[in-house]
């Protein structure tokens, strides 16, 4: 753990104080733990989860980096990643997950008690279902995803919860830059605009990351998302 608190400095500029790394640690004890029962994540290792999960999660601070959200939503959250670490970082912010697979919904409400974090909303729901429910859609300054769906589909699930003026941030992997230029359809549709696509270096990690940035320009039209499926299936 001593090397992810280093790393966390080097890379990101992040101080872990105590708290946080005893919190970190308990996230890695009990995934590793419910990882052994219902398969929640591919990463099964305690040195891979502090790089490709918790590093990788706090590699979100490169977007907004000295104004945090004031609330977030993050979609298709899995085991967590990477809401629960930006939770941790940021205590007092209020934090939405949505994810539709039950049992790592289960185990994401599972940390929030164990770890005794106040403000935080766990859905177990779809984003095309969120995203039409007056408590959340175009409630919140900041949106993040990772490893959810391509960017063009990815824009429909996240814009839909960004009030006018925020912003959506998706993680994203060597295919960020053809993304974008795919996206710039459902972009137009949805009122987005990339503001920036920023290199993420993680210790050990070949493969390309990337933090694509897009600012909601304009209110998204009633009729999206559309159904549960249909952005997946014929994405904008």
């Amino acid at each position: 753990m001593e090397r992810l608190v280093q790393e966390a400095r080097r890379l990101f500029g992040i101080r872990l104080t105590d708290w946080q790394v005893a919190a970190l640690s308990t996230y890695e004890r009990e995934l590793l733990e419910w990882n052994r029962r219902f398969n929640l994540t591919a990463i099964r290792d305690a040195e891979g989860i502090r790089i490709k999960h918790f590093l990788d999660s706090f590699s979100c601070v490169l977007a907004w980096k000295d104004n945090p959200p004031r609330c977030l939503i993050d979609v298709g959250s899995g085991a967590g990643f990477p809401g629960i670490p930006l939770k941790i970082l940021y205590p007092s912010m209020p934090l939405t997950i949505v994810e539709s697979i039950g049992k790592k919904a289960r185990f994401c409400m599972h940390i929030v008690e164990k770890l005794g974090l106040e403000k935080v909303e766990v859905l177990a729901a779809r984003a095309e279902e969120v995203g039409h429910w007056a408590a959340h859609r175009e409630r919140y300054d900041w949106a993040v995803a990772r490893a959810v769906a391509s960017l063009p589909v990815l824009v429909e699930y996240l814009l839909p919860l960004v009030r006018v003026g925020g912003r959506m941030l998706a993680q994203k992997g060597e295919h960020a830059l053809v993304e974008v230029h795919k996206a710039q359809r459902a972009l137009k549709i949805l009122g987005g605009e990339v503001r920036s696509v920023m290199p993420v270096s993680l210790p050990g990690v070949t493969e390309e990351h990337y933090l694509v940035l897009v600012e909601k320009i304009a209110a998204v039209p009633p009729q999206y998302p559309r159904r549960t499926g249909v952005p997946s299936r014929k994405p904008l």
